[in-house]
């Protein structure tokens, strides 16, 4: 049986936040100069109480000084007070609400919150739907270097939304990102290169970025790159491999991965099938930065 590569977009939904430690200062002088009314440092003390960075974890908290700061029109406070609207995190979810301050940071020139406000755009969160605002903030971003933006702004190119469709920009915004790790990125660039969507054909590339996306656990990715095992395309076939790849997509509830997996694992002997299973258990998912959620650096 030959198995086929599924194609699918990239999600545009920001992920959600991310626990991450700050690294900060001790928190008596940040919060004595937040009582003082340093801004810097009430968007600080704020993210302290979102992540219990040396605090107990406290939403409701966090959002009294990321407000107080935003108010001092400090952008990164302006967009993690939006992260806090569109999760609900310590205030009850306000997509509205969290495209106006992602708005506010954007004016600023804060390229996460340019990227999330495309988003809003993008799918109508909070905002009316406008695709060609969608795509000139990501723009804004991505020119800033911001990875998701990057993609997102590829994916517009890929799909002709609210831009004139062009694949090979679309691959040269999908390259930009994948190439600081973004792992959707990566997956979309292993699509271009598979189904020769604005560069030629190379079966060896796809497998190359399918592979990079799919160790950070991407599971579109695993399951592409478990295919490409399969069929030996791009790469040497390796049946036990191919299965180890697919079991992870499945496990993370992919629908095309868990339909194929029964009769990918039926064409192995017990022993490979326990083979793949090791692979299972042994494989750690590469770590990359947190996107889309709190900004705590």
């Amino acid at each position: 049986m030959r198995w086929q590569v599924l194609v699918l977009c990239v999600l545009w939904a920001a992920r959600l936040p991310a626990q991450e430690s700050l690294g900060l200062e001790p928190n008596r002088d940040i919060r004595q100069r937040a009582e003082s009314g340093d801004a810097k440092a009430q968007c600080s003390l704020g993210l302290m109480f979102c992540n219990g960075d040396g605090v107990a974890q406290d939403f409701a908290e966090a959002l009294k000084w990321l407000r107080k700061a935003a108010e001092q029109h400090n952008a990164r406070a302006e967009y993690n007070l939006g992260v806090c609207y569109e999760h609900g995190e310590g205030v009850a979810q306000d997509l509205s609400e969290a495209a106006k301050w992602y708005h506010k940071a954007a004016e600023l020139g804060y390229p996460r919150a340019q990227s999330n406000l495309g988003v809003c755009y993008f799918n109508g969160w909070g905002v009316d739907k406008d695709q060609a605002a969608a795509a000139a903030w990501y723009k804004r971003a991505a020119d800033q270097g911001y990875a998701r933006a990057q993609r997102n702004l590829g994916v517009c190119f890929a799909v002709g939304a609210g831009v004139e469709k062009d694949p090979v920009e679309a691959v040269r915004w999908y390259r930009k990102a994948a190439e600081q790790g973004d792992a959707g990125a990566q997956y979309n660039l292993g699509v271009a290169y598979y189904k020769a969507r604005g560069i030629a054909k190379n079966d060896d590339e796809a497998v190359k970025w399918f592979r990079h996306a799919a160790e950070q656990g991407y599971a579109a990715s695993e399951f592409n790159l478990g295919v490409c095992l399969l069929n030996g395309e791009g790469v040497a076939p390796d049946g036990v491999e191919a299965c180890k790849w697919i079991s992870m997509a499945a496990a993370q509830g992919y629908a095309d991965a868990k339909n194929a997996l029964p009769t990918v694992q039926g064409q192995l002997t017990s022993d490979q099938n326990a083979q793949a299973s090791e692979l299972v258990r042994a494989f750690k998912p590469a770590q990359h930065a947190n996107e889309g959620g709190f900004d705590s650096n």
